[in-house]
Formats: structure tokens, sequence, C-alpha cells
């Protein structure tokens, strides 16, 4: 009988790339499952309901919340994002690793709720780059990139919560450097004073420094 998957919690500062080491990992491994998140915020340009995102209503997502079909769920920006609990059940008990891409404030939902969770959060290589890809996606408003540079400043406080930290300076890296962590393949990890220089530089961009 196959053993029982592990469910990762993987969160990072909007910019950090983290969606696409995530679509590295599904292309490169063959037993992870990534979990869709329910949310209410618009699609974005080529955006599929039920691929990148399970799109609802304000109110089908208070249903979801009401029913109890969400492990976690979190507003974030002014939209409601969540995860659907069937499919992180069944893909744990047929032996996949579960991949929850989530922020933080719902992560540590999932933490309390599923303590065996594996808690992963991937860094941009500085505080410049994450500025230079939010910039360069092309997809926001100046202000919209403020509020997530001023989101990032919050997370700060909450990423020491975090089992592992990944640098993203090279995708395909950084999805090896995961799956080493979930494998106990003796990960290359970065120690707290590059994280913490990270987060020093992250707090100067939001006061405008």
């Amino acid at each position: 009988m196959k053993n029982k998957g592990l469910l990762l919690v993987i969160s990072g500062f909007s910019g950090a790339g983290k969606g696409t080491v995530m679509k590295e990992i599904m292309k490169k491994y063959d037993d992870y499952a990534l979990s869709i998140s329910a949310t209410t915020r618009l699609p974005r340009e080529g955006e599929v309901d039920g691929r990148e995102y399970f799109f609802k209503t304000v109110e089908q997502f208070k249903q979801m919340i009401n029913e109890n079909k969400l492990i976690e769920y979190a507003n974030y920006v002014g939209n409601y994002y969540g995860t659907p609990r069937d499919f992180v059940e069944k893909n744990i008990n047929e032996g996949n690793n579960v991949i929850l891409e989530i922020e933080t404030q719902g992560a540590l939902q999932v933490k309390k709720m599923m303590p065996e969770a594996v808690m992963i959060f991937v860094l941009p290589p500085n505080a410049d780059t994450l500025k230079e890809r939010l910039v360069g996606r092309q997809t926001e408003t100046m202000e919209v990139i403020n509020k997530r540079l001023s989101k990032a400043a919050e997370e700060t406080g909450v990423i020491d919560k975090y089992d592992y930290f990944v640098i993203n300076d090279e995708i395909a890296d950084c999805a090896a450097r995961i799956n080493d962590i979930v494998t106990d393949n003796n990960p290359e990890l970065i120690g707290s004073d590059c994280v913490n220089k990270i987060k020093n530089d992250i707090l100067k961009f939001s006061k405008g420094e």
C-alpha cells in the first residue's frame, strides 16, 4: 500500500515567482498534486476556471465557508482566497504530496489545523529583484504594486514560523531544492542572516526609503 503523501504549504512574497516554481515541480516530478484555490478575484488574461483557480462570487465563497468546505481562507488585498478540503484529503490519502500555494495568513491557519504540514517560504534573491519582478509583470498599476510591497512588509513579521526557506534565483534550481526538502535529500537551505537582510530591505521599500 502506498504511503500517505505530505502536505506542503508554500508561500512567498508577491513577485517571488512561487507560482512558476510550482509549475516546474509539477512538470519535473510525478508524485505531486497542486491544490487549486478558490478565489473571488477576477481571472487574469489566459486564466481558466478550474485550472488556475476556482473563480467564485463572494456569495458562493461565503457558502463554502459556511459548509466547512475550506481548510483555510483569507482576505488578501480585497479578495477572498481559500483551499477546498476534498481535493487535499483525497490526494494525500492516495500518496501524493499536495502543494498548497497560499499566503501567510492562510498558511498559519493550515498549520494550526494540520500540524504535520511542511511550511516552506520562497524568497527572491533580494528585495530589489522582488520590486523589479512586480513592475515587470505590467499587469498592475503602481498603486497595486505598492500595496503588494506593503503586504510583503507585513508578511515579514510571520515568516519565522516557516520550517524552511528557499531562494528562487533560478526556477529549476528552486524546484529541485523544494523536492530535496520533501525527499530529505540534503536540501540546500539559506541561513537566517540572508532571510533577515531580505526582510529588512523589504521593510525599507514599504516606507519609501
